[in-house]
């Protein structure tokens, strides 16, 4: 199997995604998956959404547009990984 620039780009984003969950959460986490769903497995809530957003605003150098964000794109962490690469 060949990796992608695009696979390499996206397993930055996810383990951006990890790190920043980490530093909200006050925790390690150590089975984190692109499936993992960031308000049911993670418990999140509205105010740690906001503290991930920023810090992954930071971590990747990029603002996060808060007009195209939507539900959909917080359910897992494979689907803001997949927000974010759009977003950039």
């Amino acid at each position: 199997m060949t990796v992608t620039a695009h696979d390499t780009g996206r397993q930055q984003i996810v383990s951006a995604i990890v790190t920043a969950l980490e530093e909200v959460l006050g925790q390690e986490l150590t089975d984190v998956t692109e499936q993992t769903r960031l308000f049911d497995d993670l418990s999140l809530d509205s105010t740690s959404v906001l503290g991930l957003l920023m810090a992954l605003e930071d971590a990747l150098d990029m603002q996060v547009d808060p007009e195209g964000l939507e539900q959909s794109h917080l359910e897992t962490v494979g689907s803001l990984a997949a927000f974010i690469a759009e977003s950039r």
